[in-house]
């Protein structure tokens, strides 16, 4: 993409009544932005969806001197720009009928990695959804997945940091534009994000934070990742709206049950009850329905060092007797609930012990 073609494709983004699907398609039709802007408004006209004022709207020199400035400011602040025609555009997001037309960039952002998950909930984080959160990013860190989330207060900064913490890439899509951290408390894990990730967002600099913003954040957010993630949520909430812009990309979408009282349980707990969401109660889960492999291990002679828990040995020793087994089988077995011998399953597979089958089976290596 030109600077030449940039510079149209900002105005046209910047004009109140065309969103990312109009704009699309009015590239489509056109071949390019500029072109778009050199067409007499009759053509225009003819598009189908396209009205009179809508055509009117499309005056380059009423737009300029915004664009310029915006333009500006991309290049002194080394923002970079993803079309959504050009091949270094998000892929997953790509496939997404309301993704931007234009995409902005801060930092070390590589998202050719194919792990990609986002992790959302509730502002009002408890100890046990911070301390969930905390362990599936570990547990998963072996895998190098690419933790997305809003950089907003309770789960998603503790994604952030957990993915931090664990080496991994993290990006915070925000609802405002690239200059300006919202909330500021958060600030000072910019710094840190930039160096391991960085942050996406299809606002202009213009652009402060508005509570309106989050719907269009938030379709960034699942539209990113191969799944999405719901650890703890009120009845209603944002990372609802997210799990159902989720749904309607056909992505994969995880929710952390609670108990029927726990009121930042209720949005997880209807998510499963409507099947709008799997069960998640650990990284075995997400690894087991993602259908994700870990990197081929080193030869079995750094096995040999393997040091096992007690419950480890008992869940290894129980599968190589019983061979290729349901999980609700070993868990009979061994004499463990389900949800703690998961726990072991994954640890034994992260050491390359134990390897997961369809149909929630497993099998020692």
């Amino acid at each position: 993409m030109s600077e030449s073609e940039l510079i149209y494709l900002l105005a046209l983004q910047r004009i109140p009544n065309i969103g990312d699907v109009t704009a699309k398609k009015l590239v489509h039709h056109f071949g390019s932005a500029k072109a778009i802007f050199e067409t007499k408004k009759s053509k225009i006209m003819a598009v189908e969806g396209i009205g009179e004022r809508t055509a009117a709207l499309l005056d380059f020199s009423s737009y300029e001197r915004e664009v310029m400035q915006e333009l500006e400011f991309i290049n002194t602040a080394d923002i970079k720009v993803k079309y959504f025609q050009d091949n270094d555009y998000p892929q997953r997001l790509k496939h997404c009928i309301d993704a931007p037309i234009l995409l902005f960039e801060k930092g070390t952002i590589d998202l050719q990695q194919k792990k990609i998950i986002s992790i959302v909930g509730t502002r009002k984080a408890t100890t046990h959804g911070t301390a969930f959160c905390e362990q599936l990013i570990e547990d998963l860190a072996p895998l190098n997945p690419v933790i997305v989330s809003g950089f907003a207060y309770g789960i998603d900064i503790c994604a952030h940091k957990a993915a931090l913490a664990n080496n991994l890439q993290t990006i915070g899509c925000m609802a405002h534009g690239l200059n300006q951290i919202y909330p500021k408390a958060h600030k000072k894990y910019e710094k840190e994000v930039l160096k391991n990730g960085g942050f996406i967002s299809d606002f202009w600099s213009d652009k402060t934070f508005d509570r309106k913003n989050f719907l269009k954040r938030n379709r960034i957010i699942a539209g990113l990742s191969e799944a999405t993630i719901v650890i703890e949520s009120a009845e209603k909430g944002g990372s609802l709206v997210t799990a159902d812009i989720a749904n309607s990309y056909n992505r994969e979408v995880f929710a952390l049950p609670g108990r029927p009282t726990d009121i930042l349980s209720k949005g997880c707990n209807e998510l499963i009850k409507h099947q709008k969401a799997q069960m998640i109660t650990s990284a075995t889960d997400l690894i087991f329905y993602l259908g994700w492999e870990l990197e081929p291990q080193q030869p079995k002679q750094t096995q040999l060092f393997v040091e096992l828990s007690p419950e480890e040995e008992k869940v290894l020793s129980q599968l190589k007797d019983l061979g290729k087994t349901e999980l609700d089988v070993l868990a009979l077995a061994c004499q463990m609930p389900t949800f703690e011998i998961t726990t072991y399953l994954l640890n034994l597979e992260l050491n390359g012990l134990v390897r997961p089958l369809p149909g929630k089976m497993f099998e020692a290596i």
